[in-house]
């Protein structure tokens, strides 16, 4: 089992769960987050101020997979979460971690059954 947490631009989400139903994966958890990479932020003017915008919104999906599902998932969420053909700065990461046990809390299933 595999936890995959993605973190993708606001925009592109309903993109990504497309293409993660194309592959069957139809379990997700999506939170909004703030952060930044290459990008460092950006810089605005409110009222005639210019100031710099440390942190920017993005999406963070959090994915729970048996391992038949890895390559699939990650294949989807770069499908839905690139932009344009070769994508640009700030489209997003990728982590792939380990899942040492999931448990479903009604019926007491537990490992590659409960996800």
């Amino acid at each position: 089992m595999k936890l995959i947490i993605a973190i993708i631009q606001p925009s592109r989400l309903e993109a990504v769960k497309a293409a993660l139903t194309e592959v069957e994966v139809f379990r997700l958890t999506v939170m909004d987050c703030q952060g930044f990479g290459r990008q460092k932020g950006q810089t605005e003017i409110y009222r005639g101020h210019e100031f710099t915008v440390n942190l920017l919104r993005k999406v963070q999906l959090q994915i729970a997979v048996n391992e038949d599902f890895v390559e699939p998932t990650i294949n989807a969420i770069i499908k839905g979460g690139r932009s344009g053909e070769k994508g640009e700065i700030g489209d997003g990461k990728i982590f792939v971690l380990p899942l040492e046990d999931c448990l479903r809390i009604r019926t007491g299933e537990r490992g590659g059954e409960a996800i």
